[in-house]
């Protein structure tokens, strides 16, 4: 921040220099105040709705103790059925965990790998008139079903996503920053698009459908391409891309809340980040033009996320030119000089470490 303002004190001077890293510093000031003012207005639906369900959780492998909870908790909350779709190899294992909650529980196999195709026999063997896609690692807490469905009352919203948090973020750094992003989104980014009735990306570990918009976008969701390719990426973000094409909105329920779990290893995050980023990108591409018609400050919040990375590698390569040519100007040099270079060093370095602490305390305030 500290040489943000520094930046912005030499162009208001009227000197020449431009600063890719001042552009980049007020881009990111622009869109969180954005974020902030929208989120300010973000209320959950709090009156009761009963409506009928169906759980559908598309699944490959995952331990059974985890599975069996996983599906224990959802039983607890008696949904309308539970429809778990067992894709690829048979897993005998599975059935076992699923037959232990019959009748409420079924089970189908298909040897078609993949979610996608799992999510639609899943939807076409549902009953419910919401149809809730759960990741088969997710573990629902107290009234996560019906403070889920609360915003279908409302006939518009097509849509809905629940609060996510990682499971026991205290076991390493990369549970950390993992909890830390999912509570930033849960904060600021998710409020703020649902104040608008668009969410962008309805994040798939539990998310809730009409089962009838669900039917009909079923076709595109399974063939659509984009520029003759299709990617099967980011099922969660296609889905809610087509149902605000289909005219209905897709929001937030805070108060609805799962837990799930993050990669301990970094070569596993960063698997998963570049996976998540190459849908995230694709998506945005290919909904661009209707964004930009129908929900444009959804259109910046996601043009941005592709752009941002490509400003700061100019701005990393500016500071290695200036650097190897010894071109630029000596933003400090007016506090060496009024301070002496021992003393202006020490001047510098703590206004770099004050502002920084400022910023943080002010971007983080909502954490605490």
């Amino acid at each position: 921040m500290f040489i943000f303002l520094l930046q912005i004190r030499h162009m208001l001077e009227g000197h020449r220099e431009f600063y890719l890293f001042a552009l980049y510093s007020a881009i990111i000031w622009a869109l969180w105040l954005l974020k902030v003012v929208l989120s300010s207005r973000y209320r959950p639906v709090t009156r009761r709705f009963d409506v009928s369900t169906s759980v559908v959780v598309p699944v490959v492998d995952e331990p059974l103790d985890l599975f069996r909870d996983v599906l224990g908790r959802m039983v607890e909350q008696r949904p309308g059925e539970i429809i778990v779709v067992i894709n690829g190899a048979p897993n005998p294992g599975l059935v076992t965990v699923c037959e232990e909650f019959a009748p409420l529980v079924r089970w189908v196999h298909t040897p078609i790998p993949g979610k996608r195709n799992a999510v639609k026999i899943g939807t076409e063997l549902s009953r419910g008139e919401i149809t809730v896609l759960v990741d088969s690692d997710t573990v629902w807490t107290d009234g996560t079903l019906e403070e889920l469905v609360k915003p279908f009352a409302d006939s518009r919203v097509g849509g809905v996503t629940t609060r996510q948090r990682i499971l026991e973020p205290t076991r390493s750094w990369i549970t950390r920053w993992a909890d830390w992003l999912e509570n930033t989104r849960a904060l600021y980014s998710m409020p703020a698009q649902s104040v608008l009735g668009q969410v962008g990306c309805l994040p798939g570990r539990t998310i809730a459908f009409r089962r009838s918009i669900l039917i009909q976008v079923m076709h595109d969701f399974m063939t659509q391409k984009f520029l003759g390719v299709f990617l099967e990426v980011s099922d969660d973000r296609t889905l809610t891309n087509l149902t605000l094409k289909a005219g209905y909105r897709t929001v937030y329920q805070h108060t609805s809340l799962v837990y799930t779990d993050a990669p301990l290893q970094i070569k596993k995050l960063f698997k998963q980040q570049l996976r998540w980023a190459r849908g995230s990108q694709y998506n945005t591409l290919r909904m661009l033009p209707w964004m930009v018609g129908h929900a444009p400050i959804l259109s910046v919040f996601f043009v941005m996320d592709i752009l941002l990375p490509f400003i700061l590698y100019g701005v990393v390569l500016g500071w290695i030119y200036r650097a190897v040519t010894h071109q630029g100007e000596n933003l400090y040099a007016g506090i060496l000089r009024e301070y002496g270079f021992s003393s202006g060093l020490l001047w510098v370095v703590g206004l770099m470490v004050a502002s920084s602490v400022l910023i943080m305390a002010i971007r983080q305030m909502r954490h605490l």
